[in-house]
């Protein structure tokens, strides 16, 4: 196992994201966005052309500029590694690509045992290009925290099984009803992969995790509870007491945010369709809550935009009086392409301000 010695992490008490997540004071409310380094940025069009996803995914100086300009831009209170869900599955060798307009594209679909038992598994030393990047990060960033992440086995799964991105998961569920064996000894592999990248992050420095099942909002709350929380349990306890706070975070999850607390995170992320006062109920107490702008919101003009950040700030205050740890405020997803990024900066404004 990667371990990170209390001498070689940064040491950020008062950054606010990692303060108020503890459930310490903070200067200010943290905020900052998933997809906050990608297509809204003019000047990542610009590093980024001609230049493949996963490509510049691997190319540790542009992870790290990349990853750097939208704290230079929006002064976000965190930075988070520019990266993708596959970059595990690609370094260990399973032939795919991200395509323009699609998404990731797996050449041959994992649909059997011997599928499952024919994957590679992932040596640190393949993602080498991704902790030399945290290592740079980690120089420049000051006290600004820098988060790692991972996608977690079902979303990962998913790409699998299904050769790419779908609307209805309908050959992952049918695997995962229909061949339990396989289905648990795929995401028991995919569990391994995303421990050894995690792990790999943490040595190299990252102060904070994010482990993103995008997909799991497909799911009933019962087969999120047979078929996928055991194995996002293992990742999260696999890096756990290395004094780093992990995030979850999952789309359409509103249903399953009792469980994915369970999963053994220490902030649960809530897209726009929960208030966050409601999702502090269901999660329950001791954890802290980060959301759920919806980034649709963030084309409406900016007296909608202000309306609902001051919203929801004031939901964020009542979750904590409903027993969250504290409120980091972000959107209920990624940053859409065409955002004005400059409606970001000020919704940061905002936000500190209040």
């Amino acid at each position: 196992m990667n371990t990170v010695t209390p001498s070689s992490r940064r040491h950020l008490p008062d950054a606010p994201l990692l303060a108020t997540v503890a459930g310490r004071p903070s200067s200010r409310r943290p905020v900052w966005f998933m997809r906050q380094a990608g297509r809204s940025l003019p000047e990542y069009r610009k590093i980024r052309a001609g230049i493949g996803m996963l490509d510049s995914c691997f190319d540790a100086e542009l992870v790290a500029e990349i990853t750097l300009q939208p704290v230079r831009r929006h002064d976000v209170d965190a930075a988070i590694l520019f990266s993708d869900i596959v970059v595990p599955l690609k370094a260990a060798g399973i032939d795919l690509d991200i395509v323009a307009g699609t998404g990731p594209v797996v050449a041959n679909p994992v649909r059997t045992a011997s599928d499952v038992a024919a994957l590679p598994k992932l040596d640190a030393a393949q993602v080498q290009p991704v902790s030399d990047a945290i290592s740079l990060l980690t120089k420049e960033l000051g006290e600004t925290a820098l988060i790692g992440f991972a996608g977690a086995p079902f979303t990962l799964a998913s790409y699998l099984v299904e050769g790419g991105p779908s609307r209805n998961h309908e050959k992952t569920k049918a695997l995962m009803r229909s061949d339990a064996g396989t289905w648990h000894a795929l995401l028991d592999g995919l569990a391994d992969t995303t421990i050894t990248f995690l792990q790999a992050q943490l040595a190299a420095g990252v102060d904070a995790i994010q482990l993103f099942d995008s997909w799991a909002g497909a799911l009933s709350l019962a087969d999120y509870r047979e078929f996928v929380l055991p194995h996002s349990r293992k990742v999260l306890d696999a890096v756990s007491g290395q004094g780093v706070p992990k995030i979850h975070f999952g789309v359409g999850t509103g249903e399953l945010l009792g469980a994915m607390g369970e999963a053994g995170a220490d902030v649960v992320g809530v897209d726009w369709r929960i208030p966050l006062d409601d999702a502090a109920r269901r999660v329950g107490p001791g954890k802290a809550l980060q959301g759920n702008l919806d980034p649709a919101v963030l084309f409406a003009g900016w007296d909608a935009v202000e309306a609902e950040v001051r919203r929801i700030v004031a939901e964020g205050d009542r979750a904590v009086e409903a027993g969250a740890v504290g409120h980091v405020f972000n959107l209920g997803h990624g940053v859409l392409p065409d955002t004005d990024p400059s409606v970001l900066t000020r919704v940061v404004e905002l936000v500190h301000s209040l």
